[in-house]
C-alpha cells in the first residue's frame, strides 16, 4: 500500500516485535514492549500495515510455475531453478523452509497486533468503528495464513482427521515445542477467525485493503479445496452477481494496474516499498518484483528471460484471447514447426503477464482473489453436482468476455472430462498467479491430469510429467524446524 510509507518509523517498531522470540522474557535495555510502541489508533492502523506488509505470493507464483508446467528453461537461464523445474524436493529444499517460515512470520504479525489491540481504548463511536475494522482484518490475515500453509502441508485438503501444521493463535514463548494440528482444527480456527473479521469489518476502503468481499472470497477457495460445494457454490455465486467479468480493454488493464477490472483484492505493489527490487531469481525464495520471476531486466525478448512460457500451456492459448496478448510478449519468437525443429533457440516464448507499472519493469500488484475465479469455482461446484451443462455455461461467459464475442459452450462427455476442462480453463485464465501446483493437487486425479511439459521443454533433463497423486503436491516440514522442534520429526509427511 502506498500509504505505508508514511509509517516507516512505527513498523521498523513493529518489525522488532515480530521477530525472534529470543530473551522474550528479559527486560532490555532500549527494548520498546506493546505498550510502547502502541499507543494511540494510528499506531495500531500502522502495525496492520506492517503485517499486511509479510504478505507475498511472488514465492507462490515462483515455486509453483517452476514445479508444475506453466514454464521452460529461457535461454538467459544461468541455472536458476533447476532443481524444482526437475521435480527435486525434500526437506532440505527451499520452497518447504520459505512456505512454512513465512507463514509464522505472518501468524506472528498478525497475533502480536490482536494482542496489541488490548492495550487501545476508542474513545468514541468513530474510534471505535475504526478499531473494529483494523483488528477485524488481522483476524481475517490471520485466517489467511493458516490457509496457506495448510494448503502446502497438508496431504488431503477433504480429511478433518489428516495432519495439518501448527495452528498459532497466540503469541508463544521461546521454549514451546508444539506439534501439528489436524486440517478439522486448523479449519474451525480459520472459520472462527473469518466469523470474527466478518463481525467487525464495516468500512470498504478498496480492493487492497481487506473487506467483506474478501472474507467471502476465502471462505469460497476455502470450501472449493474442501469439496464442500453446496457452500462453495453459495459463496462464489454472492460475488458473481457483484464483480461482473472484466472486458477485453478492462482486463488488459488490470494486468497493467490502470484499472482494478474485475479484482476482489491485490496486494498492491509500488515503487519504494518491501518488494522493490528483484528478488532471489529461480528460487521459491522470491520477493521482488513478480516479473522477475521470469525475466531480469523487462519482459521482452531483449530482456533477458531466464524462464519462457511452457510450450504446453501455450499451446492452449488462442491469438484471438486477450489473455494471450496479456500473456505472450509480441517480441516473442514463435516457431510453428517447433515440433519438428525442436530447436528452443527458435521458439522463445517471452512472458509479459507482468510487464511493470510506475515506470518500473516487471513490478505489478499481485491478484489475490478475481471475478473469474469465482467463476471457476462455481463450474467446479456443478461439475461435482453432475450438473455439466451450468459448468459449461460459466466457462462459456470467461471465453465469451476474454474473446469479446459469442463463443460455443464447451460439451462434455461426462465428470472426467468437465474437469479437464475446467483445469484447462484454470490453467489458462490463472497461470502465474500461484494456483497450478494445487489445482493439479486437487483436481489432477479427477480430470486424468497431472505435470504435462512438453517434450521441447524436458528434453535436457527428462522431467516431463508428475503424476497428481505424487507426494510432492504436499511440500515437506523443512529441516529448519526440526532443528528447533524435533518432535515434529515424527509429524514429516509421506514420501519425504
Amino acid at each position: 500500500m502506498k500509504n505505508i510509507r508514511n509509517f516507516l518509523m512505527i513498523i521498523g517498531v513493529f518489525t522488532g516485535l515480530v521477530a525472534c522470540n529470543d530473551a522474550i522474557e528479559i527486560d532490555q535495555p532500549g527494548r520498546l514492549d506493546a505498550d510502547a510502541a502502541f499507543q494511540s489508533l494510528d499506531d495500531l492502523e500502522a502495525g496492520l500495515f506492517g503485517a499486511y506488509d509479510q504478505f507475498d505470493i511472488s514465492p507462490d507464483i515462483a515455486f509453483q510455475s517452476i514445479f508444475t508446467d506453466e514454464l521452460s528453461i529461457g535461454f538467459d537461464n544461468g541455472g536458476q531453478g533447476l532443481a524444482d523445474y526437475g521435480f527435486v524436493l525434500n526437506a532440505g529444499s527451499t520452497a518447504p523452509q520459505v512456505f512454512w517460515v513465512n507463514g509464522y512470520q505472518q501468524l506472528n504479525a498478525a497475533n502480536r497486533l490482536i494482542e496489541a489491540s488490548d492495550i487501545i481504548e476508542p474513545q468514541d463511536a468513530a474510534e471505535q468503528a475504526r478499531f473494529n475494522q483494523i483488528l477485524g482484518e488481522a483476524y481475517a490475515l490471520r485466517a489467511w495464513a493458516h490457509f496457506i500453509l495448510l494448503s502446502y502441508f497438508s496431504t488431503d485438503y477433504t480429511n478433518d482427521g489428516a495432519l495439518s501444521v501448527i495452528n498459532m493463535d497466540f503469541v508463544p514463548t521461546i521454549d514451546q515445542q508444539l506439534l501439528r494440528n489436524t486440517n478439522g482444527e486448523t479449519f474451525a480456527l480459520i472459520e472462527s477467525d473469518l466469523t470474527q473479521a466478518a463481525s467487525l469489518i464495516s468500512e470498504d476502503n478498496g480492493v487492497t485493503r481487506i473487506n467483506d468481499d474478501f472474507v467471502t472470497a476465502l471462505r469460497a477457495r476455502i470450501a472449493a479445496y474442501r469439496q464442500d460445494y453446496a457452500t462453495a457454490g453459495t459463496l462464489s455465486q454472492q460475488l458473481i452477481n457483484k464483480y461482473p467479468l472484466a472486458n477485453r480493454a478492462d482486463y488488459q488493464a488490470m494486468f497493467l494496474d490502470e484499472s482494478d477490472g474485475e479484482v476482489i483484492f491485490k496486494l498492491e505493489r509500488t515503487n519504494n516499498d518491501t518488494y522493490d527490487g528483484q528478488g532471489a531469481t529461480g528460487s521459491a525464495a522470491a520477493g521482488g518484483w513478480a516479473g522477475a520471476r521470469f525475466a531480469f531486466v523487462n519482459a521482452t525478448l531483449a530482456g533477458s528471460p531466464y524462464f519462457e512460457m511452457g510450450r504446453s500451456l501455450f499451446n492452449l492459448l488462442d491469438p484471438t484471447d486477450i489473455r494471450y496478448d496479456v500473456m505472450v510478449a509480441p517480441t516473442s519468437l514463435i516457431d510453428p514447426d517447433y515440433a519438428t525443429n525442436q530447436d528452443p533457440a527458435e521458439d522463445i516464448l517471452v512472458i509479459q503477464k507482468y510487464p511493470g507499472s510506475e515506470g518500473q519493469p516487471l513490478m505489478n500488484d499481485l491478484k489475490i482473489f478475481r471475478a473469474s475465479e469465482m467463476y471457476l469455482i462455481r463450474a467446479e461446484a456443478y461439475v461435482a453436482q453432475n450438473n455439466l451443462t451450468e459448468a459449461a455455461n460459466l466457462i462459456k461467459a470467461i471465453r465469451d468476455a476474454r474473446f469479446g464475442t459469442d463463443t460455443a459452450a464447451p460439451v462434455f462427455a461426462n465428470q472426467t472430462d468437465a474437469y479437464a476442462a475446467l483445469l484447462n480453463e484454470r490453467r489458462v485464465e490463472l497461470a502465474y498467479e500461484g494456483h497450478r501446483y494445487f489445482d493439479l493437487k486437487r483436481l489432477g486425479s479427477r480430470a486424468n491430469q497431472g505435470v504435462t511439459k512438453d517434450p521441447i521443454d524436458c528434453a535436457f533433463n527428462g522431467a516431463c510429467t508428475l503424476s497428481a497423486d505424487d507426494y510432492r503436491f504436499t511440500l515437506p516440514l523443512p529441516i529448519v524446524e526440526f532443528n528447533a522442534n524435533p518432535g515434529l520429526r515424527e509429524q514429516q509427511n509421506p514420501g519425504y
